[in-house]
């Protein structure tokens, strides 16, 4: 007597997995700003990310050597130039946060939303879609909205309400972190798109050049040793946090959906980074939004979206 066999119709294509790993993204990164603030009150710049990406790199090891012995690791220095400029954001990102409020920081790293499809555009010498145009602007006005209006900060290490018009040195490296994210998105979309190399292999290649180039920087500064090994309890958890979920998970799924998605929808989607980051600083930091601010959230939202639909 033969088993019967039962055959299921599945096809994975229906199924937007990129798109919702893409959002997840952008809610633990917009839980990251007022974390990584918080972390910074124990350690250096440099300390610290050579903390959270050497954590990383350990974690993903395994993986990585998994993949090697199936011969799916061949393909590795198309992922260095990706770590590097990683780390370049990173670097900008980190100070950026130091030197300026969580919120805002959120809301200016969005700016990417702009100008990945330009950058992507350059790249491919074709001129971007008008439903990503359209979602582009919504988003932008978003922000727009979103910073229109000033932000009563909780923030342990900044003056309550000053110069929120204004662009400081935190906000300058926010908008130099943004365009790298967009140089990110494209790099990893030429360089990575079609090999063999997968995801986590890609993520832990970029953690070990963020770890190694961190490291460098912070011994050719001449930084004390104890900066690396923080005595703090929270300083462990928050890092374990930025690490499990907006490095390993976030990279993983910037990765999973650069190879299943074009580069200016990787960005409309993570773009909604801003309203998450915005409901985590209301719920966690303490700062408070007006209407106006709470309108410009759904805008981006809604671009969300809209980008998120099939085309």
């Amino acid at each position: 007597m033969r088993t019967p066999t039962i055959y299921f119709s599945f096809r994975p294509a229906q199924l937007p997995l990129a798109e919702i790993a893409l959002l997840l993204t952008a809610v633990f990164w917009g839980t990251s700003y007022g974390i990584t603030k918080e972390a910074l009150l124990y350690t250096s710049v440099f300390a610290f990310l050579v903390i959270r990406f050497g954590m990383t790199s350990l974690i993903l090891l395994p993986v990585y050597w998994h993949d090697a012995r199936k011969g799916l690791t061949k393909d590795w220095r198309y992922a260095v130039p990706t770590g590097i400029i990683l780390l370049g954001i990173f670097i900008a990102e980190t100070y950026g946060i130091f030197h300026t409020s969580a919120s805002k920081a959120a809301f200016l790293i969005s700016l990417c939303v702009l100008i990945t499809p330009i950058m992507e555009s350059c790249v491919t010498r074709t001129r971007p879609k008008n439903k990503i145009i359209l979602c582009a602007l919504l988003s932008l006005f978003g922000v727009f909205l979103l910073t229109s209006n000033g932000i009563t900060e909780a923030s342990p290490t900044h003056t309550t309400g000053k110069n929120h018009g204004l662009l400081n040195l935190g906000d300058i490296c926010i908008l130099l972190a943004a365009f790298l994210r967009a140089c990110m998105v494209v790099a990893t979309n030429v360089l990575l798109k079609g090999k063999s190399l997968s995801a986590l292999s890609t993520t832990c290649i970029q953690a070990n050049v963020v770890t190694l180039g961190a490291l460098l920087v912070f011994f050719l500064t001449d930084n004390p040793i104890e900066q690396l090994l923080p005595t703090s309890i929270s300083f462990w958890l928050e890092a374990s946090y930025l690490v499990l979920f907006c490095t390993i998970f976030a990279l993983f799924a910037q990765n999973f959906g650069v190879k299943h998605t074009s580069a200016s929808r990787v960005s409309l989607l993570t773009g909604s980074e801003p309203a998450f980051g915005a409901l985590f600083a209301f719920l966690w930091l303490g700062e408070s939004f007006s209407i106006i601010q709470l309108v410009g959230a759904g805008c981006i939202l809604g671009a969300t979206l809209l980008a998120s639909k099939q085309r």
